[in-house]
Order: structure tokens, then C-alpha cells, then sequence
């Protein structure tokens, strides 16, 4: 098997996926065998630049020695034993996490669609037991444009024809309104049992979606003054990855509820978090809220070893000058094409908005040929392509990088 495995191409690897794969995901054609830093190589051996960082979860670069030496030093002792016992490794996690991001309690997940929810189900529960709101009649208001996970609940309140078309029925219990429009906020908060307002700090998904400068300040505070819980779903903007620790953090923000998923494990294992201050966590008693592998002995110290990671190698601070260089490039390059339109972002969470229908092929193609001349980064949105490098990367590397795309850019023809 392994004989035959080395001499398979990368058409055959992808042949071997669309077979015996369920057909949920429609990647770029490169089979990736080994990564480092800001690289990866395919099975062929060709080198790309990675400008998706798997969704922002490997902020700290492919493979950090650190955070892989932490898994593998854990994984040879002791790797889980589900929260019916105590381990050695969860309790100094959780210290370390809570004093990190200054909260009282953390609750320990694996995925960010878990994490999201846990939030959820954390905002319901303080609603009917400590905000008087009769039970089974919390709203949680969101966003158009949201992207907060897949579960049957969180695409109940998506807008994303994709995401929900025949996965119904849905969950009620929430309020849509538009994202960056606090007067839409205002309104909904004056609706009955309004629990808390659950937010993106940046829409990712929608395509790097930046709000009005004190947008996030104005929304804690509409909610604060109408007795709701302030969400903030950092799980790709968190980590250092728009120029500061978390995207709340550039308007000074504290959410009511944090949840954190993704660059928290440095790409290494899955390891999300909810954060809370005692008045809302304390709400979950034993039974009420688990999961088998969240807390276990090797997240804990793959999470740790992120985050020293993130401080010791001020990944924030690189993120923010990188970020100003690239969108500062960027809008240098469009001011010479009639292809892009813009550029948006914040640290080194951008995107660039191709000039043409959103049901159009042209982001694709042109990420096909970014892809052929060695930088790797996917569309969404149909005509929107998100660049996203992980938060190692030089000065030096990023201007190889601005290179590629300004070459590809002015070579491309639809």
C-alpha cells in the first residue's frame, strides 16, 4: 500500500478523494504533502507561498517546532481521559487561558462551530436563570452575512442559500440584523427576550467585512445598557491575526462572552475556547454541558505553547505593520488593473474584491493561476479572494508574495 501510495500523482490523490470522499468541499488542484513556516510543498514537490492559513488557524506558520513539540512530548505521557477524572494538564491550562485573555472561567471545547455552541447555549441558560427571561423564550440577535460554523442551529440563522438549502427544519430563537448598522442594532435590541448579540468583530467569510470605526464600541454598549450579553466570535479574527491579540482589542472592547477557536492550537490539533466572567459561567453545572476530547491533556498543551508562541514572537505587532504594507501594495497594483477593485482588511485579514459577478468564474481562475506561479489562496463569495498568510511571514517573504500576485494579476486574461 505505502509502495503504491509513493508513486501516486497528484491527479491520482485527487481522483482517489472525489471516489470515496463526500464531495462537501471543491479545493484548488494541489495535493500539499509537508509544511513550514509561511511554505507548503505538493507530492511533486513544488513549493507555494500559503495565503489561506487554513482558515486562519495556522497563524503561528506550518508545523511550529514549539507547538509540535508540545503535542508530541504530551501525546507520549498521557492524551485523554474524558473530564470523568482530573488530569495535570487542564488545570494550569485553564490558568494560564483565563489570565491570558482576562476572563474568570474558560470552557474548554475542540471546534469553533462547538464553541459557538457552547455560547449559545451558555447566553440562554444566564437569560432564564439570572435575566428573567421566561425559558424557551430567549432571541439571540446576529448578522446578514454571518459565518459562525455548520451545525444544524447556526445555519438556521445564516442568510447563505448554500448553507441551508433542504438542512431544515431550523432552529428558532434568533434576530437577523444587518452587520454594521447599529441603528438596526438598537431597534432589534428593544424586541422581547433579547438574550445577547452574537457578532464576527470582522465577517471573514463574507469576504473580510471591516465595520465602522467604533462600531464595536457602540454595540457593547447598547447591549450593557439593555441588560443583553455581548458575543464575540473571534475564532478566525482572534490570535493575533488582524494586528492586535483580538479584533475587540483595536476598540478596547471586552466581550461578555469570548469564543476562540482555530490559531489557539497553532494548526496543530483541534482546540477551541468560550470565556466568561463567573456571573454568566457559573450558570453550567455538572451534566449540563461536555464534550469527550474538550480539555484534554494534549489541547491543553498544544494551547499553551500557541499562545507563548503569539507573545514571544509578537505575532500581533508583526501582523499589524505586514497588514499596512500589503493593503498599501495592493492598492498600488489596482490603481494600474481594471481586474480588482479594491482592497480590504485589517492586520493580515484582507481581501481583494475582483471586478466582476459574483457567479462568475474570474476569482477562481485567477487563484488557479495564482496557484500556478506559487502563492496559494482560495475565493469566496464568487468574485471576492481572501489573503491570509500566517502571521510568521518577513517583510521579505510579503514583498515575494506582492510580487506573485501583481505578475499574476497583469498577466491574467479572462
Amino acid at each position: 500500500m505505502s509502495a503504491t501510495m509513493e508513486k501516486m500523482t497528484s491527479k491520482d490523490y485527487m481522483n482517489v478523494e472525489e471516489e470515496h470522499g463526500a464531495h462537501n468541499y471543491h479545493p484548488l488542484g494541489v495535493v500539499l504533502k509537508r509544511g513550514e513556516g509561511v511554505h507548503v510543498w505538493d507530492v511533486e514537490g513544488k513549493q507555494y507561498y500559503d495565503f489561506l492559513s487554513a482558515y486562519s488557524a495556522v497563524n503561528q506558520g506550518h508545523c511550529h517546532p514549539k507547538i509540535v513539540g508540545a503535542m508530541i512530548d504530551q501525546a507520549k505521557r498521557l492524551t485523554l481521559t474524558s473530564r470523568a477524572f482530573y488530569n495535570d494538564s487542564l488545570g494550569p491550562y485553564e490558568k494560564f487561558v483565563t489570565e491570558y485573555f482576562g476572563f474568570d472561567k474558560v470552557l474548554p471545547m475542540n471546534t469553533g462551530a462547538e464553541a459557538v455552541e457552547t455560547a449559545i447555549k451558555l447566553c440562554r441558560k444566564w437569560a432564564y436563570e439570572k435575566n428573567g427571561i421566561a425559558e424557551d423564550q430567549a432571541q439571540i440577535i446576529v448578522c446578514e452575512g454571518n459565518f459562525h460554523g455548520r451545525t444544524t442551529t447556526i445555519v438556521s440563522f445564516s442568510d447563505d442559500p448554500v448553507a441551508r438549502k433542504n438542512f431544515g427544519p431550523f432552529t428558532p430563537g434568533f434576530i437577523r440584523i444587518p452587520y454594521d448598522d447599529l441603528d438596526a442594532l438598537e431597534k432589534a435590541l428593544q424586541q422581547k427576550n433579547v438574550a445577547g448579540f452574537l457578532v464576527e468583530p470582522i465577517q471573514g467569510e463574507a469576504g473580510v467585512y471591516v465595520p465602522s470605526e467604533g462600531y464595536l464600541t457602540k454595540a457593547k454598549e447598547l447591549c450593557t445598557a439593555n441588560g443583553t450579553l455581548f458575543i464575540a466570535d473571534e475564532v478566525q479574527t482572534g490570535i493575533a491575526r488582524t494586528g492586535k491579540l483580538l479584533a475587540v482589542d483595536h476598540e478596547n472592547v471586552k466581550p461578555d462572552i469570548l469564543i476562540l477557536g482555530k490559531a489557539i492550537s497553532g494548526g496543530v490539533y483541534p482546540v477551541s475556547a468560550v470565556f466568561a466572567d463567573n456571573e454568566i459561567m457559573n450558570v453550567i453545572k455538572p451534566g449540563q454541558h461536555g464534550s469527550t476530547f474538550g480539555g484534554n491533556p494534549v489541547a491543553a498543551k498544544v494551547a499553551i505553547a500557541a499562545l507563548e508562541v503569539v507573545t514571544d514572537e509578537k505575532l500581533a505587532e508583526n501582523a499589524q505593520t505586514l497588514g499596512e504594507l500589503f493593503r498599501k501594495e495592493m492598492n498600488r497594483i489596482i490603481k494600474t488593473s481594471d481586474l480588482v477593485l479594491k482592497v480590504r482588511g485589517k492586520g493580515l485579514l484582507n481581501a481583494i474584491i475582483v471586478n466582476d459577478t459574483e457567479d462568475s468564474s474570474t476569482a477562481w481562475d485567477l487563484c488557479v493561476a495564482l496557484m500556478n506561479n506559487g502563492l496559494l489562496a482560495k475565493p469566496t463569495h464568487g468574485n471576492i479572494i481572501r489573503f491570509a498568510p500566517p502571521l510568521v511571514m518577513t517583510r521579505e517573504e510579503l514583498m515575494e508574495c506582492v510580487a506573485i500576485i501583481e505578475k499574476t494579476i497583469k498577466e491574467f486574461k479572462k
